[in-house]
């Protein structure tokens, strides 16, 4: 069984790997049949990325992730705290709606959102991608926070109720220190769905506010694919989400243990 998991884990890991290994190739040797194993690494793909002005796509990527996930933590944890721990009629419903959100596709939408974009000015502009991708997330982290939040024991927020404590000590206190984990972990997914968002981000922006996938697709050419160049900037564009993934395993796997996200 352990060697399986392993042979598996390896079989999903492969892919990544060889993106990494590709981009220190030359673009000759990315794209041979069959595929060049022994070469000379080389840094010149990142150095043609970094020529073409990556950084401002990736601050653009990071400006609407982190900026979308922390409205998203915000807005979704008072409402999964009334979803959750308090008697609110037909909270059924209301999960219903949340959810039902999600399941529009996103081309039915993108000509309204467009025209609203453009007559308020907030075409090719952050602050749009931000509002969307808070949109956009919003149902996903108040199913998980309220899957946190009724995991509390009930005898704990009877006890802080006895003892006199309001409701802004109760949530500060005693409710935000319990489910820290899993606030982690949906922050995580939160960024790493708008990270990786493209269909708004090509839609609505255009130079000042495009994102790094907007960035990667303009290696896919009419001439072909440039393998070793796109490699390299996928590299790029993936290493925001692992360090995040990396800094915040601990809360991670806590908070995903948590509930009924499992």
């Amino acid at each position: 069984m352990g060697l399986a998991a392993w042979a598996a884990g390896v079989l999903f890991f492969f892919p990544v790997l060889w993106m990494f290994v590709s981009g220190f190739k030359q673009e000759s040797q990315a794209s041979t049949d069959p595929p060049t194993f022994v070469f000379t690494p080389t840094l010149d793909q990142y150095r043609a990325i970094l020529d073409r002005d990556f950084a401002p796509y990736f601050l653009n990527s990071l400006s609407a992730s982190v900026f979308s996930t922390v409205f998203v933590i915000i807005l979704a944890t008072p409402a999964a705290y009334a979803l959750s721990l308090m008697k609110v009629p037909r909270w059924r419903d209301s999960l219903f709606f949340f959810i039902s959100t999600r399941m529009m596709p996103a081309v039915a939408i993108i000509l309204p959102l467009y025209i609203i974009a453009k007559n308020v000015g907030l075409l090719d502009n952050i602050t749009m991608l931000s509002l969307i991708y808070t949109v956009m997330n919003l149902p996903i982290a108040v199913w998980m926070i309220r899957s946190f939040l009724i995991e509390i024991p009930s005898e704990v927020l009877e006890a802080a109720r006895l003892d006199g404590a309001r409701l802004g000590t109760e949530i500060r206190r005693i409710i935000l220190p319990m489910i820290a984990p899993g606030l982690a972990a949906t922050a995580l997914i939160c960024f790493i769905f708008a990270w990786n968002e493209f269909f708004f981000a090509v839609s609505l922006t255009a130079t000042k506010a495009a994102t790094v996938p907007v960035f990667l697709v303009g290696f896919i050419t009419s001439e072909g694919l440039f393998w070793a160049r796109l490699s390299a900037a996928s590299t790029m564009a993936a290493l925001p989400v692992i360090l995040a993934g990396w800094i915040a395993q601990k809360w991670l796997v806590r908070g995903l243990s948590l509930g009924a996200v499992k």
